[in-house]
């Protein structure tokens, strides 16, 4: 059909418009370009999920290996380096030896780092950070890529998000069920795997809890217990080598008691069994 004199004009605006609307709109921000819409819920005993599960996860997207050198400080020690999906900010801090430990400045600027999607920022547990960093020089990669660092709590929450106790994080080159194979071994750790949004959550606690959760983005968890008798056995070894069990967590001003809690026995302590309310 052939345009109208008027017609015309006004298709032209159109085009205009529409150029000049896409000349204004922001562009895409580099971190941002690997990004994928949210992935459809993965079933249970699906093909993608028992390749998930069984560490055969294709490694595309943010899961590829990275091209970078890793970091070091003076004396040749990997620095832990943290790059942020949702922002695409990074850092990078020494440490003070080979199991991690911070100053407390850089504490603070992982904290920044690593605050909730509001801007508000909470302390991060060091032995969380000590953890993060093992992952780090285990696999021998330039950085831990991380999803999720602090959340504010909801009311009633468990989730050690909110407590500056958890990571969740992506190793490049690295399947998520390796990654969490190794910290599974570790003792006083939470371990959650992820097969839609396909990420590994850590955390430490009195007593190791691993699970399984298959749902998705936004949507309400259906989080599954595995490995029980495993994560026993793994805390009763790191107890063997010397390891201090992780505290429960609480909010208390008495310092000197805070300090002695750190060398007490925990066995009668009750874990956060629920977590990630919020993938």
């Amino acid at each position: 059909m052939r345009s109208t004199p008027l017609a015309r004009p006004l298709a032209c605006i159109g085009t205009l418009a529409t150029l000049a609307t896409t000349a204004m709109a922001p562009a895409q921000p580099p971190h941002a370009k690997h990004a994928a819409p949210p992935a459809a819920t993965t079933k249970p005993g699906s093909a993608a999920a028992v390749s998930y599960m069984s560490g055969k996860q294709p490694l595309v997207g943010w899961h590829a290996p990275s091209s970078k050198p890793i970091p070091s400080d003076s004396s040749g020690r990997a620095m832990l380096s943290l790059s942020t999906i949702n922002r695409g900010e990074s850092i990078a801090v020494p440490a003070s030896g080979e199991d991690g430990g911070f100053a407390s400045s850089d504490l603070d600027r992982i904290a920044h780092v690593l605050r909730a999607l509001s801007g508000d920022e909470h302390p991060i547990d060091p032995r969380t950070l000590s953890l993060v960093y093992r992952i780090q020089t285990r696999f021998q990669v330039p950085e831990i890529r991380v999803v999720s660092g602090y959340r504010i709590p909801k009311l009633g929450s468990r989730s050690n998000h909110g407590k500056g106790r958890a990571v969740d994080l992506i190793v490049p080159g690295v399947a998520d069920e390796e990654v969490a194979r190794y910290v599974r071994e570790l003792g006083f750790v939470g371990v959650g795997v992820y097969p839609t949004s396909q990420f590994v959550h850590v955390d430490i606690r009195p007593r190791s809890y691993f699970w399984v959760d298959y749902s998705g983005p936004r949507m309400k968890n259906r989080e599954r217990g595995i490995l029980g008798d495993l994560a026993a056995k793994n805390d009763a070894a790191a107890l063997a080598r010397g390891k201090v069990p992780v505290e429960p967590f609480a909010v208390a001003t008495d310092v000197d008691a805070a300090l002695r809690a750190r060398g007490a026995p925990t066995t009668a302590a009750q874990a956060d069994d629920d977590e990630d309310e919020d993938n």
